[in-house]
């Protein structure tokens, strides 16, 4: 390959502009989809793999009655940890780590909620969360911070031995600081605390076998197999208690959490992992929509192209020269696209960060990228047109007598057809995503979210609960409050300590639980089913108990009301059943539910309902009358709800623009199309407008050419995008339908632009002056 090759496709390049800039334009977008998707799927790819191979986590799977596995999850016993290190020696070291919590930070004056969690001693020599200096867990007061922690308190200052207090209620010396946590990564932290206070604040922790909620993981031996360790551990808990007979256990690699979070009957499948494999297939769509362009505009443009090539082989050129010579013309195009997709994608990654919730920064990998995709697209690109154009016999070239007969315009139409269809597989995706995230909003979850707040009670505001909720109701601006256990629509508190009336012997059948105050009813808008709620002019309620209408299905209960239920220690009966409400996201079925009184309760969640816009005001200076060393900390149950549902935000919101972008690129080949098409048959509409045929007639004469393949890509995109669809939504135990409506919507979105696209050209030809020459 000689200069005279690049200097001869520079040339072409220029003397073709539209086509050029069609073709360039294309190629472009479709490259610069397929980077960001690429850097988008680089990070997820990159969460964890910091940490060791051998880290991996403990997961619980519970029996039915026939002895399969239903339910998994990561709760533990906060036994397990100490249990696992002392009997398998496989395991070099384990450890409990809480759930991250928010809590009130004082460093002197200075207070402010800060993200922390308790976790075991051996943490930080299981977890590469390296330790910048000083130790963790040598006592059950120390506290280590990370860097960034440490400067917002201490401002420059070494923290090690300064005190902290955490809830306003223990006080904690700095005995390390950590680095700051990587934001890929799957547990997060600003501080951490020995989990020795946790157990004695909440000995149910601690208290048995058939007592779970915190995560455990482990650490295992240099040479130790995962798998046959995952084996060895599996009938653990009943080892230590053969009463739980219902609970096995295995290992999930650590490096795995975040990608293969879903389980289906004790396996992983799917989680993040599918939404990876879904984008990097919509990367290579896209790509290979904008490469069909290019293929479809070099070959509708074969017949001005033949004179050259006919010229050259007649004076001696070899095929492989011109297969070389076309190709150098795809890499130059590609080349113009790389610079054209390097420069959107420095302007558009700021939008795109925000539009993901994700930091991703431009790095050296980018510009290795950049002349690999570049380089993959221009072969992907040029290879048939170079073998088309070249293969062309140059008698027939310059005799005039070279016809193109119907199999590269079957060709084209079938290129047209995959682009669409691939489109308008896009956009039913994209349908189907928005009308589950529209149903997941609309539905009826059996309580009410709108206008309710939720706040964290902490000691020093329970202590006065009763004088702050007078003060609050009195206002006028608050229509109620109560204090839960956790919040409502994200219980996963757990107990199968409990016996009921006609409960058979081994019946390890678990609820979840919620304790409540009075007023939740009215609070939460929730509606009974049967019996009654808690009455302040019935002290014994605090023995009674409320049971969703599932739970009464799933105890086997006929006539619930009055019949005997107990938990733990509390004896009592079921009072009433509330109807059902959705406990957590729509993804999962709602569970059996048991509700009990706790009329004493001090911490947990507030939920507050307001009733005017100054609400929040009030709520404001209460929190600053009987909490005062606590900063407000509020969410509205809107967003809370919503939270369950940022994957399939983000999800739709790429997908739309994807398809778009997809549909966009289609529709720059199909003008260019439409321009050579126009140019080709100038002399038949000439001799079709002398016959007498009408602009209406050439219109639809030249629009049918293009809509046919449309029409066609629509037909069969319908079935594929409907059973893809179809899989995703059975990730959800309520969703939304597949209607009809759906693919009709997407069907005419795709008719519809291309008709737009092609009615410039085709009116233009339609209405232009006979041409007769023979040119």
């Amino acid at each position: 390959m000689n200069t005279n090759t690049w200097t001869i496709a520079w040339r072409s390049l220029a003397r073709n502009k539209v086509f050029s800039t069609i073709g360039i334009a294309g190629l472009g977008l479709g490259m610069t989809c397929s980077l960001l998707i690429l850097l988008w799927v680089k990070d997820e790819l990159r969460y964890d793999h910091r940490q060791p191979a051998n880290l991996a986590r403990v997961m619980t799977h519970s029996l039915d009655k026939n002895g399969s596995i239903g339910a998994s999850g990561s709760y533990t016993q906060g036994l397990l940890a100490d249990a696992l290190r002392q009997q398998i020696p496989e395991i070099a070291d384990a450890a409990t780590v809480l759930w991250e919590d928010r809590m009130i930070f004082s460093v002197g004056k200075e207070a402010n909620r800060e993200s922390g969690r308790y976790v075991g001693n051996d943490f930080f020599r299981m977890f590469n969360f390296p330790l910048i200096k000083g130790r963790f867990g040598a006592t059950p007061d120390d506290i280590v911070l990370t860097e960034k922690l440490a400067r917002k308190y201490f401002h420059g200052q070494d923290p090690i031995g300064q005190t902290v207090r955490i809830d306003n209620k223990r006080d904690y010396i700095v005995s390390g600081i950590a680095a700051d946590v990587p934001e890929q990564s799957s547990i997060t932290f600003d501080y951490v605390l020995p989990v020795q206070h946790c157990f004695q604040d909440n000995p149910w922790m601690v208290g048995g076998w058939d007592h779970m909620g915190p995560d455990t993981y482990v650490l295992l031996r240099p040479g130790a197999d995962m798998q046959k360790v995952s084996a060895k551990i599996r009938n653990f808990i009943c080892a230590q208690d053969p009463l739980v007979r219902d609970k096995i256990l295995s290992l999930q690699p650590y490096r795995d959490i975040y990608l293969h979070s879903t389980f289906v009957r004790g396996l992983p499948d799917g989680g993040r992992i599918d939404y990876v494999r879904l984008f990097s297939l919509v990367a290579l769509f896209i790509l290979l929509i904008a490469c069909i362009n290019f293929v479809n505009l070099a070959t509708a443009r074969a017949a001005k192209r033949a004179q050259e090539v006919g010229v050259r082989k007649s004076v001696g050129a070899r095929r492989s020269s011109l297969v070389q010579q076309f190709l150098v013309e795809a890499m130059a195009f590609a080349v113009c696209a790389m610079l054209l997709s390097a420069g959107l994608v420095a302007i558009l990654l700021p939008w795109f960060n925000q539009l993901t919730g994700k930091h991703i920064v431009l790095s050296a990998d980018l510009f290795y990228a950049l002349p690999v995709v570049a380089l993959a697209t221009g072969l992907l690109a040029g290879v048939y047109p170079a073998l088309f154009l070249s293969s062309l016999k140059p008698v027939s070239v310059l005799k005039g007598q070279l016809r193109f007969g119907p199999r590269s315009a079957y060709l084209r139409k079938g290129l047209v057809w995959l682009q669409f269809a691939l489109s308008i597989l896009l956009i039913v995706c994209t349908i189907v995503v928005s009308k589950q995230l529209r149903y997941v909003e609309s539905k009826n979850i059996g309580l009410d979210r709108s206008n309710l707040v939720y706040i964290p009670v902490d000691d020093q505001l329970g202590a006065h609960l009763g004088a702050f909720r007078h003060d609050l109701e009195e206002s006028g601006d608050i229509e109620g409050m109560t204090l839960v256990s956790s919040m409502p629509t994200h219980i996963s508190w757990y107990s199968d300590n409990i016996t009921w009336q006609g409960k058979t012997a081994g019946d390890k059948t678990a609820l979840a639980e919620m304790d409540v105050t009075y007023g939740f009813l009215g609070t939460l808008r929730m509606s009974m089913a049967a019996g009654r709620v808690f009455s302040p002019e019935l002290p014994t309620d605090s023995n009674n108990f409320i049971l969703n209408e599932t739970a009464v299905r799933v105890l086997g209960l006929k006539e619930p009301v009055g019949k005997s239920f107990s938990h733990q220690q509390t004896k009592g009966r079921i009072i009433g059943v509330v109807r059902d409400f959705h406990m957590a996201s729509l993804h999962d079925a709602i569970a059996p539910l048991f509700i009990q009184l706790q009329p004493s309760m001090r911490t947990g969640v507030g939920v507050i309902r307001i009733r005017t816009s100054s609400a929040m005001e009030v709520l404001a200076n209460a929190w600053a009358t009987y909490d005062p060393g606590a900063p407000l900390d509020y969410m509205f149950a809107d967003e809370e709800f919503r939270s369950h549902y940022l994957s399939e935000v983000t999800v739709e919101q790429l997908s739309r623009v994807f398809s778009l972008v997809a549909i966009l690129i289609s529709c720059l080949g199909l003008f260019g199309l439409a321009i050579f098409t126009a140019e080709q048959r100038m002399r038949e509409i000439g001799i079709r407008k002398v016959l007498g045929a009408k602009t209406a007639d050439l219109f639809a004469l030249l629009s049918k050419d293009f809509l046919q393949p449309v029409g066609l890509a629509a037909l069969c995109a319908f079935p594929v995008g409907g059973w893809l669809m179809h899989r995703w939504l059975q990730g959800y135990a309520y969703r939304t339908t597949l209607s009809w409506w759906v693919f009709g919507l997407s069907g005419g979105l795709a008719l519809g632009i291309a008709l737009l696209t092609v009615s410039y050209q085709s009116l233009r030809a339609a209405r232009a002056k006979p041409n007769l020459r023979e040119d």
